[in-house]
């Protein structure tokens, strides 16, 4: 297939981009900061039509990925920025596709597992999971006390989607594609940052523990996108949604004992809510990234037959561990 990664020279965007050109597909990434690669990599800024149009025309599928980090503080500078980088392109892109004399035949658009409400109690999925509540809506499905960050991540995930539906595409299927964190061996992913935590022993319980943790191995990310390639009808009965992620969320107290475990790090100092406040703060970033339970299922992905290389956590942390320790 011909396939146009917009946005992907991200670690997520480059980790597909390399599973899918070494499958044999014809990629191309569109890119504000294009580097060598093996696959060719387009100039674009997410905001105006240049000569990448033409590989909107000539592409089967596209995967758009676009967005700011949200690792950051929520300043109100940023807050534009992740709102801007996520919003803006989809609509350029609904608008090029919409106009395409030949438009693709798929469009997958990312998004966030964090649309779900902040759940501990039970498995939100793509048939029964309950949103998360907008800034105007606090209270509706959750404790009206949770910070306001919270709500705004909602907003931002809200608004990404309805920029997917914004304009139709009659001849061009959509999926909505709530990714939790992707775990990979990668340099500069999460998992590194995980890591490091564990490996110098400040990898403990963080705040209660009790949050859960969603997380999905970079080899199931890979052969799931290829699943929804092959077969998007899947996503029908959801109206364009999957959760992209392991089918055993756990809460954060197994998540890093085990990671630990992997590591063979037997001390892991834990660190209070006030502790992770102050060390968000040291960091510029947030603690929701920490804090917020996500406790998602991929109820489209089982129903349809796929398994997973990795559902549970235990052997994908001994997976990603061996393989960072080869790449040192």
């Amino acid at each position: 297939m011909r396939i146009l990664i917009p946005g992907g020279s991200g670690q997520v965007g480059t980790l597909l981009a390399r599973h899918l050109h070494t499958s044999g597909h014809d990629v191309t990434v569109l890119s504000r900061h294009p580097q060598p690669s093996p696959w060719p990599t387009l100039p674009w800024d997410g905001l105006t039509r240049g000569p990448w149009v033409a590989e909107v025309d000539r592409s089967d599928a596209v995967i758009h990925l676009s967005g700011r980090s949200v690792n950051c503080r929520y300043t109100p500078e940023n807050r534009r920025q992740i709102f801007d980088s996520r919003v803006k392109p989809t609509l350029l892109l609904g608008e090029v596709i919409a106009a395409s004399p030949t438009p693709p035949k798929l469009w997958m658009n990312a998004s966030t597992s964090t649309f779900y409400r902040n759940a501990v109690d039970e498995p939100q999925d793509e048939y029964t999971g309950e949103l998360g509540d907008l800034p105007s809506q606090r209270g509706t499905h959750e404790p009206a006390d949770l910070p306001e960050t919270w709500s705004f991540s909602v907003d931002v995930a809200h608004q990404w989607e309805q920029a997917l539906a914004a304009v139709p595409t009659p001849r061009t299927r959509k999926i909505r594609l709530r990714s939790s964190m992707v775990m990979s061996s990668d340099a500069g992913g999460v998992f590194s940052v995980f890591s490091k935590l564990a490996r110098l022993g400040l990898g403990g319980t963080q705040g209660s523990g009790r949050q859960f943790v969603s997380w999905m191995h970079d080899i199931d990310y890979c052969r799931a996108t290829d699943l929804l390639l092959e077969h998007p009808e899947i996503t029908d009965e959801t109206e364009g949604v999957v959760n992209m992620t392991a089918p055993e969320p756990l809460p954060n107290r197994e998540f890093l004992r085990i990671l630990r475990q992997a590591w063979g790090q037997s001390l892991g100092l834990p660190a209070t809510k006030w502790m992770l406040e102050i060390g968000a703060m040291a960091m510029r970033t947030e603690t929701e990234l920490i804090l917020k339970s996500r406790r998602v299922a991929p109820a489209v992905l089982l129903k349809h037959g796929f398994e997973f290389s990795f559902p549970t956590w235990p052997e994908a942390a001994t997976n990603l561990v061996t393989r960072l320790k080869r790449a040192v």
